[in-house]
C-alpha cells in the first residue's frame, strides 16, 4: 500500500515541480509512465492473487462434500 502511494504521488511530481510548484517545460516522462506500469502492476498481482486464493476455497469445499 505503501509503495501504491509512492507511486500516485509520482504521477504529478512528473509535471509540476516540487520544489516551485510551476509546471515543468520538459516532464519527466520516464517518471510518468514508471509510475503507470508499477500501479497496473500491483494491480495485476493482487488480483491475480486473491483468484488464486478463491480457486484453493473452492477447492477446499467442494473437497469436503
Amino acid at each position: 500500500m505503501i509503495v501504491m502511494m509512492f507511486l500516485i504521488v509520482g504521477i504529478p511530481i512528473a509535471f509540476v515541480s516540487p520544489t516551485t510548484g510551476e509546471i515543468r517545460e520538459q516532464p519527466y516522462i520516464p517518471l510518468f509512465y514508471g509510475s503507470i506500469a508499477g500501479i497496473s502492476i500491483i494491480v495485476l498481482y493482487n488480483s491475480y492473487k486473491s483468484r488464486k486464493e478463491r480457486q484453493k476455497a473452492n477447492a477446499k469445499r467442494r473437497s469436503k462434500k
